[in-house]
């Protein structure tokens, strides 16, 4: 690894599931780290700050008051706290890289490396990589999880609490977002996404040209005139068969060597500014091998190459 791509990672750990129907997720930073997450990143030169963890309730201790957005107060208080600790660790000139937790908590990550640029007069572009649109909207949604409504917020559709995160919407501009891996869309999702103006490859996309050209394409979409990139990676963007323990399987996902080549990909381009890992599950997963994959992929996207 060359010596301009060492960063200083700075890992915060968000163990939320309030935004998803099926417990669990809130273990995905402990499986991490017990995969050994920050000695790894270690091994490849990168400094590593003491972790931070943001403090989550439990959903047994609160009631759902709103069924179009369940839990959205506690959301709504995490997010927020993420985006300050991730703009924080920008301004130290650290790496935010974010285990989570459910998809939900990409609307604190984003937002607060939205904040970082916007104090710079800049704006940043995003890779989503996901089996889903994440692109629902309370009302539209059928089941009223926020954990699959981030994104709209991020473009400023939405809860005006949640769209307004740092004080300012939207976080990022459609035409700078690329949605990788997609494959199970919601009716009323669906053209939601074909409205937003953003760039979506799906499956399809995939199988027809290759992951070498969708990650070079996303690449250039997510740069083009923006001050960097953030990646929300959920783990469910992968085939179940790469990664079992997540809550939301959709077979037919992208292999677990097109998933290293995009993150290759990704590490190659070095102008990624930050990252989270999301929907990782230990309870659906077996043995902690999603967890041990999961930490291969982001060591990908951190500079670890074959030779």
């Amino acid at each position: 690894m060359s010596m301009k791509s060492v960063r200083h990672v700075q890992i915060i750990g968000v163990p939320m599931d309030l935004g998803a129907s099926r417990r669990g997720t809130d273990m995905g930073p402990s499986a991490l780290r017990i995969a050994g997450l920050g000695a790894a990143l270690e091994r490849l030169g990168h400094q590593v700050a003491v972790e931070q963890d943001i403090p989550v309730p439990a959903m047994e201790t609160r009631e759902p008051k709103n069924k179009e957005a369940r839990f959205k107060p506690e959301i709504l208080a995490v997010c927020t706290e993420l985006a300050n600790r991730v703009e924080q660790a920008l301004e130290q000139d650290r790496f935010p890289l974010i285990i989570g937790g459910d998809h939900s908590i990409a609307m604190g990550s984003l937002s607060g490396v939205a904040a970082h640029a916007r104090a710079q007069d800049e704006s940043v572009g995003l890779i989503w990589f996901d089996a889903h649109g994440d692109m629902n909207l309370p009302g539209i949604s059928p089941s009223g999880n926020i954990h699959g409504m981030p994104l709209s917020h991020l473009l400023g559709h939405g809860d005006e609490e949640l769209r307004m995160i740092k004080g300012f919407a939207p976080k990022i501009r459609p035409e700078n977002v690329a949605l990788i891996g997609i494959r199970d869309i919601d009716a009323g999702e669906r053209k939601v996404i074909r409205d937003s103006g953003i760039h979506a490859f799906t499956m399809r996309d995939i199988d027809e040209q290759g992951m070498a050209q969708v990650a070079q394409r996303a690449l250039e979409i997510v740069n083009d005139g923006t001050a960097g990139y953030h990646v929300s990676f959920d783990v469910d963007g992968c085939d179940p068969d790469v990664i079992p323990g997540t809550g939301t399987r959709v077979p037919g996902g992208v292999n677990y060597r097109e998933a290293l080549l995009l993150l290759e990909y990704i590490a190659d381009n070095g102008a990624m500014t930050s990252m989270d890992v999301v929907e990782l599950n230990p309870f659906l997963d077996h043995k902690n091998l999603s967890a041990e994959r999961t930490l291969h992929l982001i060591l990908s996207a951190m500079g670890q190459s074959i030779l």
